[in-house]
C-alpha cells in the first residue's frame, strides 16, 4: 500500500479476500471482513488524487469513524453495515475501472 493510494492498493486488498466482494454484505459472519473494513477506511483517509474521485460518504464515513463520532462507530460495529459499504465501495471501484478501460 501506499500514502498515496489508488485504484491497485484496493483491488490488492480486496483480492487478498478472495476477490469478488459483490455479495458480501450477504455473509452472516459477524467478524469475517472486519479488517479488511479497518484497511479501507485508512485508505480512504490518505490524500490521493484517486481518493478524490471516490464519492464523498465513502470517505465521509471512514474519516468520521477514524475520528471516533459516536454515531458512525455505532452504526459501523454492525457487520451488515461494514460489508454493505466494502461491497458499494468494490462496485465503485470495479465499475470506474471497466469504464475506464472502455474509454481507452
Amino acid at each position: 500500500m501506499t500514502d498515496h493510494p489508488d485504484a491497485k492498493d484496493y483491488r490488492t486488498l480486496f483480492e487478498m479476500y478472495g476477490g469478488d466482494m459483490s455479495d458480501i454484505y450477504l455473509d452472516t459472519d459477524e467478524e469475517h471482513y472486519r479488517l479488511l473494513f479497518e484497511q479501507v477506511v485508512r485508505l480512504l483517509v490518505k490524500p490521493s488524487g484517486y481518493n478524490a474521485t471516490l464519492p464523498e460518504p465513502f470517505r465521509l464515513t471512514a474519516q468520521r469513524y477514524l475520528d471516533g463520532h459516536e454515531d458512525t462507530v455505532v452504526q459501523m460495529e454492525q457487520a451488515e453495515n461494514r460489508n454493505f459499504m466494502l461491497s458499494d465501495l468494490y462496485d465503485f471501484i470495479r465499475l470506474t475501472d471497466a469504464a475506464s478501460r472502455d474509454a481507452s
